[in-house]
């Protein structure tokens, strides 16, 4: 499906740490596409437009914050969008703004989580966008070194804001998913190829190799859910996908 979907070059050049856009437009005219950077997207006054990341599809409100992880498809499309006075500010930044060995720091364990979630796609709460809408949009004013504080410090809020949402089911393709755990990732290249069929817990934790009890709790740890919300998110998702290829 990929091969479908534009692949934006962004203009974030290896010499910057983000690239920043803010803009007043009067419709969402850019295609489904994908990037090799994060993005973070604030919206403002596009009730009604729909917004696509990876396999989720959903009409938006008129406040909108939204963390695209890198290579993970996106969109938003006019939709039932009526306004004419839409205000989008885009934020792209480099995947490895932040060095791996950094991230694994206690006290960045939050935007590591963060940015693990944001592989499928994070929508943050009306209220946390309410609250951060105006130091995204004042980022622009701020230069050199003041800028990227002020955009880790924003990351920062975001990771340990309420009500966050992931969007894309957890078997969406995307090249740089991992699951840190070869088992999680033998299981769920499983369940993608026999989703469509009853699979009981007792085969894919002998997949695993593992005790059922002990599968339960380690999948779970890994990937944040259970292994049956994981089996019916991807049987949504596969159906999503087929709705999305035929609109």
């Amino acid at each position: 499906m990929k091969n479908n979907i534009l692949k934006e070059i962004t203009p974030l050049n290896q010499g910057d740490c983000f690239t920043m856009f803010s803009r007043q437009k009067t419709a969402f005219d850019f295609p489904l596409h994908y990037h090799e950077e994060y993005e973070l997207n604030f919206i403002r006054n596009a009730k009604s437009a729909k917004r696509i990341i990876g396999d989720h599809m959903e009409e938006i409100g008129d406040l909108e914050l939204v963390l695209v992880g890198p290579n993970l498809q996106h969109a938003w499309l006019q939709h039932r969008c009526e306004s004419r006075e839409i205000f989008e500010v885009t934020i792209q930044f480099h995947k490895d703004l932040l060095d791996e060995r950094l991230l694994r720091r206690n006290q960045l364990h939050f935007i590591r989580d963060m940015f693990e979630k944001s592989k499928r796609g994070i929508l943050f709460s009306k209220e946390t966008a309410a609250q951060l809408g105006p130091r995204l949009i004042k980022l622009n004013k701020k230069h050199g070194f003041d800028s990227v504080l002020e955009l880790l410090s924003i990351l920062h809020d975001l990771s340990i804001s309420r009500n966050m949402r992931t969007l894309s089911d957890a078997s969406f393709s995307n090249p740089d998913f991992s699951y840190n755990s070869r088992r999680v990732e033998k299981v769920m290249e499983y369940l993608n190829l026999n989703f469509e069929r009853q699979v009981t817990l007792a085969e894919v934790a002998k997949i695993a190799n593992m005790a059922q009890v002990s599968f339960s709790r380690f999948f779970k740890s890994r990937t944040g859910i259970s292994f049956i919300d994981s089996l019916i998110e991807i049987r949504l998702g596969h159906a999503s996908r087929k709705l999305i290829d035929t609109t």
